[in-house]
């Protein structure tokens, strides 16, 4: 079961005169993960580089920000993986100390820095949730409410039309039978449709 990280982490390595500073945290898409880089550089604006990766399904990435191809960003997005991560950025800000430290060794301070931070990064267990959209009669919406209420979903959305409409998020484990129970309450008046985006 993949993981996430409750809270950031951080750490400080000192390598031949560089400072690699490192930080992990939980991060949903690649846009924040942008966002989360561009802060850093308003921070660190004398930093060298600031290399980084991101763990998130179809929006992961990796990237050495001017460092030897593959020897930052790969190299961390590793550490993660090795850690059955999911939805997780890890970013490294390096200041250059004035000693080169070749491939290997940049591929080592790298791996090392992100490792450091993600000794003290609490981890939590990933929920993946999946959002399910249903059509009943009027008289069914209370029944509805209480069922969704009782499956601990989220209601996300309702709309009254000629039928009403609602929208919900629950855990993906849970989805098939919550159907099945609506399926057998409503007797055939339930319609399921694909949410909208």
């Amino acid at each position: 079961m993949p993981y996430t990280l409750a809270v950031p982490a951080h750490s400080e390595l000192i390598i031949k005169k560089s400072r690699f500073i490192g930080c992990v945290q939980p991060m949903a898409d690649r846009a924040s993960a942008q966002a989360a880089v561009d802060a850093l550089w308003k921070q660190h604006p004398g930093a060298a580089h600031i290399c980084w990766a991101l763990l998130a399904g179809g929006q992961s990435a990796a990237v050495d920000d001017g460092e030897p191809g593959g020897t930052a960003g790969r190299p961390m997005l590793d550490v993660l993986r090795h850690q059955d991560l999911e939805g997780v950025q890890a970013t490294v800000v390096r200041y250059f100390g004035g000693v080169k430290l070749g491939a290997g060794g940049l591929v080592r301070a790298y791996t090392d820095t992100v490792a450091q931070a993600l000794l003290t990064a609490p981890k939590a267990t990933l929920q993946r949730m999946k959002t399910l959209q249903c059509h009943v009669p009027y008289a069914m919406e209370g029944l509805l409410r209480r069922e969704i209420e009782t499956a601990a979903a989220e209601l996300v959305g309702v709309q009254h039309g000629t039928l009403v409409t609602l929208q919900l998020r629950l855990p993906e484990a849970r989805a098939t039978a919550f159907v099945l129970r609506i399926n057998n309450q409503g007797q055939g008046r339930v319609g399921w449709t694909e949410p909208e985006a």
